[in-house]
């Protein structure tokens, strides 16, 4: 069966995550619904990542089977037009091997987070940023964020209903930078546990207040227990930016 990989984007306001929910909306379910009324086939994507409700993708990996062969450049336009009014947009589509899986072929997974740092209430970006009045230290929290890197056992950062085998992961990358009132965070790795990213950023905006030092921040890392996690930052800041294969 011909294999079709789609980089997506969609706002995760209105989903109740990416997979399919009984009850409730899923970017998962909004997709397979698009591509049955294009092709009258009943399927099931596989996406890179899973993203919790209320997170957002800029460029989250899709794929799945059809029976007949169609051009990528139909797939595309069609599943936009069926996809209306749903903030979910496909971005590209590709014909793949049968080889080619959106999660277990991904070499690194990148993420985002965003905070709106200033005394006012976000207008706009109301469900895409973490609003924080009170001023933080983006470079405090980004030598915190140094000591982090590499491989170690993130359970402190790890959701207590994660089911990955182990809590061991390899974050490559976690920057902190501003940008006028914002404050974006950026974090890389191969995969990361079920809640990883917003356990650690609820963690450094501890530091950005001066209520913990970037040591402190180390020590909570080492300690391997998830009481000592700061309160976990909510989903609507978190974004997958990008997958590599």
């Amino acid at each position: 069966m011909p294999r079709y990989r789609l980089t997506i984007e969609y706002d995760g306001s209105p989903f109740c995550g990416w997979q399919r929910q009984a009850d409730r909306l899923s970017v998962q379910q909004a997709l397979e619904e698009a591509i049955f009324a294009m092709s009258g086939e009943r399927i099931t994507t596989q996406a890179a990542g899973r993203t919790d409700a209320g997170v957002h993708a800029l460029g989250q990996v899709v794929h799945f089977d059809l029976g007949k062969m169609w051009n990528p450049f139909r797939i595309r336009e069609a599943l936009n037009y069926h996809l209306r009014p749903h903030p979910v947009v496909v971005l590209e589509s590709e014909a793949v091997s049968d080889e080619f899986e959106a999660r277990f072929s991904a070499t690194a997974r990148h993420y985002e987070y965003r905070i709106l740092n200033r005394r006012a209430p976000a207008a706009i970006e109301r469900y895409q940023v973490w609003h924080v009045p009170k001023p933080l230290d983006a470079d405090r929290m980004g030598k915190a964020a140094a000591l982090i890197l590499g491989r170690h056992d993130f359970t402190t950062f790890r959701s207590a209903e994660c089911q990955a085998n182990s809590p061991e992961r390899t974050l490559d990358r976690f920057e902190v930078r501003r940008e006028l009132d914002h404050i974006v965070i950026t974090a890389s790795a191969r995969s990361f546990l079920h809640h990883q990213v917003r356990s650690m950023v609820g963690s450094l905006k501890l530091v950005g207040e001066g209520k913990w030092s970037p040591a402190e921040f180390r020590a909570a890392l080492d300690a391997r227990e998830r009481a000592r996690c700061g309160p976990m930052a909510p989903p609507y800041g978190l974004y997958l930016t990008k997958v590599d294969y």
